[in-house]
């Protein structure tokens, strides 16, 4: 009887890739003790592919971001690098945008579409990569999507939009997507749960005896990657306690507060900060495989450069710099840090373990902007930057900047790579000349 109970559990777990405790739901990572043999194809089927899509809508300098040289032998711009040790894994692009679509900023809600004129009257937006992708292939995570926003005037802002030209608005607070992946249950559930992360516990004392089980079924390697996963979760939660304590006393305390978002819009590099990292243990945790995420740098009022430097205004004057040196001085340092924070969540992508090697190859990161040049609204030569997924990196493809290549030409690329049979996406003619797998 007890064995029967035993290849039960281990039945459930790899159907549901879920362990539960009081009040908590915490997905698992994919792992290979837990894929039946019975399964045929499935088990034996490719790690399935991932997409995190990020964008800024106010871009970054051109001059700064572009390289001078093209091929695998081109020189890192200043911006790239800050990434010079994952130039092996990433490729940048110059000379794509979407035809026809232009706007200035009213071009921020087609990053991901390519739909043409949206400033003509009676403009209706196309469906966004991320949903498209989840169209066709389905349901098979407790997320479809995740769309996320930094900052973000949910309202009139996002990157996902349905087929209909419909806006899916953006989830701002990483307290509440936090919830969502791992706190389930009832009102009165919830906040007992939400008391007990408050008293400084953590979302895993829940399901000690669940993992104690189901680390007996696990061989050393999932052990391993199980323990990295737990690991990103408790630094999450510290993250949200101490922004939590950050906003709301002044004094020092000794109980730590219940994770909370960080209210202060003008500390955005931390919220950004935040946000990328609830994406990667989205991702991580196999909750969803497509994330989006917009840093809408338009709403961005006067923020924090460092702990001694405040930008010299809100994002959007500072970004319309009119080669002003003090401006163009803070721009860099703002563009430096996204730079930055990418390079983190690349790393840890390359750290994590999937079944078939490291979760960034298997996962696309797509950093760019509907703005080529914020200065003079400018939506041509979009700066692109691509990493991950398992194509062949290392290079800067250069397409020409006066008549550009159609950027959905690659987002077809990245569809074709999710296993998405189509040969037609948007503005696209074809794949991205010049990207292997």
């Amino acid at each position: 009887m007890r064995n029967h109970s035993a290849r039960r559990r281990t039945v459930d777990y790899a159907r549901r890739r879920f362990l539960r405790g009081a009040g908590v739901a915490l997905a698992l990572p994919l792992l290979e003790s837990l894929q039946r043999p019975a399964q045929g194809k499935e088990s034996s089927a490719a790690t399935p592919g991932r997409m995190l899509l990020i964008s800024n809508n106010l871009g970054v300098l051109p001059q700064h971001f572009f390289p001078k040289e093209s091929g695998s032998r081109y020189q890192l711009s200043p911006y790239l690098s800050e990434l010079k040790e994952l130039t092996s894994d990433f490729t940048v692009f110059s000379g794509l945008s979407h035809p026809a679509c232009e706007g200035g900023h009213s071009t921020e809600n087609c990053f991901l579409t390519g739909a043409k004129h949206p400033t003509s009257s009676g403009f209706r937006n196309t469906v966004s990569l991320d949903q498209y992708a989840a169209e066709h292939l389905g349901r098979k995570t407790r997320f479809a999507t995740l769309n996320l926003g930094v900052n973000i005037d949910k309202a009139n802002r996002s990157l996902s939009w349905t087929r209909d030209g419909v806006l899916l608005p953006a989830e701002d607070s990483p307290a509440r997507l936090f919830q969502k992946m791992f706190i389930q249950g009832d009102s009165a559930q919830i906040k007992r749960r939400l008391e007990h992360l408050k008293r400084r516990g953590s979302i895993l004392d829940a399901v000690t005896e669940s993992t104690q089980r189901l680390n007996r079924e696990l061989g050393p390697e999932d052990r391993s990657r199980l323990d990295q996963y737990f690991t990103s979760i408790r630094e999450l939660e510290q993250r949200l306690v101490t922004a939590g304590e950050w906003e709301q006393s002044p004094k020092p305390k000794t109980v730590a507060e219940l994770p909370e978002d960080i209210l202060d819009r003008g500390l955005l590099f931390d919220k950004l900060e935040q946000m990328l990292a609830m994406a990667v243990l989205a991702l991580q945790s196999d909750s969803t495989r497509i994330v989006t995420l917009m840093v809408d740098a338009f709403a961005t009022p006067v923020f924090q450069l460092s702990e001694q430097e405040k930008s010299l205004t809100s994002y959007h004057p500072l970004s319309h710099h009119g080669m002003r040196t003090h401006h163009l001085a803070q721009l860099e340092k703002a563009d430096r840090r996204q730079m930055q924070l990418l390079k983190r969540v690349l790393e840890k992508l390359q750290t994590v373990q999937g079944n078939t090697g490291r979760l960034l190859d298997s996962t696309m990161v797509l950093y760019g902007s509907n703005m080529g040049d914020a200065n003079t609204h400018e939506n041509t030569n979009l700066p692109i930057l691509l990493a991950g997924g398992g194509f062949q990196h290392g290079q800067h493809l250069a397409f020409n900047r006066d008549a550009n290549a159609p950027l959905c030409n690659l987002y077809l690329s990245m569809l074709q790579r999710m296993g998405v049979e189509t040969d037609r996406f948007g503005s696209s003619s074809s794949t991205l000349t010049g990207l292997k797998g």
